[in-house]
């Protein structure tokens, strides 16, 4: 006999695991199914390890700057084993809590793989692909697998690892290939290289973190130089060769560059194989889902969030949509989610955190003579003693007519803390006199966003 369920959820990763304990809170009757760990991208394989990875890596340069202020540590030796290890701890601990979540949400979690058989039944197996082990009957369904990592068409591309891979090794190697420009690229670079690892990025293009205000761009680029990354522009990989801890890339420049291991970071995709969605009418735009406002694809009862959409690519965009959503749905709170004004980090080392828009989209929407730019550039005290390590900018971007802040930027120390507070000002559509008759706090890095002249 078939289980049947107000909502069948697909994918536990951030979107779903949201809309399913909101759905079950509305009195709905929720199934999530998961063919892998509990807790999606973010928690399992991205944001979370990722977050972990960033902090030891940062530790070794402040040890390495702790003589300035008169500490003088006995012995500083990294060991990148130790700290795979704990941060795999550390996801495990997610998993199980994500999981007791689910139990206490009263949200049946059904391990295994979904697809459609038709719009309103979904059969799992214990493989992807596999024979159906299940069949569950959905008066609606919700998609939220996200997205997986995506490899370049050259040779021996099986050899190198993708972003999922990194978090599983046993150890990083000495000497690494960074394939990317992006965010993902940026962050494993400045990592890797904070873990003494001998790191060199190729970027096809002239520039990284396309899509980002160029200027922070630029000095992302300039500190990264700083602390010994080897970025390589105009250049991409056209083979790579070798075993196993044994590789050698072969660039388009005719370069044969040794190292222990590639990554390639070169985009994440939807994740739509295997779901067959042409069994239940799902239309499909290029690699995505797509949907209107309230979630909802071409078929009224089928819904999709997060990275599936192929929108905003983040977290908490995921997680208010889930939400949404369910409150819509079964709540009787209908509410639609913003994507106008979403607040977005690059982790990489120093850390760029921006909300609203870059200069560059800026000017193209209000012209050249209808927005001015306030920066402030220097270093922080906390390289005041070291007196080494790279400078901040901060950067307002105004509309010249009512000098309302259409954009609040940052690379330096804690940008991501910072900006998340300034978002909520940039939402509140302030201005330059809001800023400015807002009292400093002093001797802060942030202070500088209410001081520019």
């Amino acid at each position: 006999m078939d289980q049947s369920f107000d909502l069948v959820v697909l994918g536990a990763g951030s979107g779903g695991l949201a809309a399913a304990k909101r759905a079950a809170r509305h009195g709905a009757r929720v199934a999530i199914v998961e063919g892998d760990r509990v807790g999606g991208t973010c928690v399992i394989r991205g944001c979370v390890p990722k977050k972990l990875l960033v902090y030891g890596s940062q530790m070794a340069e402040q040890m390495k700057e702790a003589s300035s202020y008169g500490v003088h540590p006995s012995e500083v030796r990294i060991d990148s084993a130790q700290l795979l290890a704990n941060v795999r701890a550390e996801v495990d601990r997610l998993n199980a809590m994500h999981i007791d979540f689910l139990a206490k949400a009263e949200v049946t979690l059904i391990k295994g793989w979904a697809r459609f058989e038709d719009d309103h039944h979904i059969l799992v197996s214990a493989d992807p692909g596999g024979a159906p082990e299940q069949r569950l009957h959905a008066e609606r369904v919700l998609i939220g697998v996200g997205g997986r990592p995506q490899r370049p068409d050259i040779p021996g591309v099986e050899l190198g690892w993708v972003s999922d891979d990194m978090f599983l090794l046993e150890r990083f190697p000495e000497r690494m290939v960074v394939v990317g420009a992006g965010f993902i690229a940026c962050e494993f670079a400045g990592i890797l290289s904070g873990l003494g690892v001998e790191v060199t990025q190729l970027v096809r293009r002239e520039h990284l973190l396309r899509g980002f205000d160029a200027e922070l761009a630029a000095v992302v680029q300039e500190g990264m130089a700083e602390k010994g990354v080897n970025v390589q522009f105009s250049t991409g990989p056209e083979a790579i060769e070798g075993k196993p801890g044994d590789l050698v890339v072969q660039t388009n420049r005719g370069d044969r560059i040794a190292c222990g291991g590639v990554l390639l970071a070169t985009g994440r995709r939807p994740f739509l194989q295997g779901l067959n969605l042409d069994a239940a009418g799902v239309t499909i735009q290029g690699n995505r889902i797509p949907v209107d406002a309230d979630q909802r694809t071409n078929v009224p009862h089928v819904f999709a969030v997060g990275d599936v959409t192929d929108r905003i690519c983040l977290t908490p965009v995921a997680i208010d949509e889930g939400r949404a959503f369910a409150d819509s749905v079964y709540g009787d709170r209908p509410r639609q989610v913003d994507h106008q004004l979403v607040a977005s980090a690059v982790f990489s080392q120093p850390e760029l955190a921006t909300v609203g828009l870059s200069e560059e989209d800026a000017i193209a929407q209000y012209g050249p003579d209808g927005v001015v730019m306030y920066r402030a550039r220097f270093r922080s005290m906390a390289q005041a003693l070291p007196k080494r390590g790279p400078r901040c900018l901060l950067k307002l971007v105004l509309e010249v007519e009512t000098e309302r802040v259409l954009g609040c930027h940052m690379v330096g120390e804690h940008a991501a803390e910072i900006i998340q507070m300034a978002a909520i000002a940039v939402g509140m559509r302030a201005t330059k006199s809001d800023f400015d008759r807002t009292m400093a706090l002093h001797p802060t890095v942030s202070e500088e966003f209410v001081t520019m002249g």
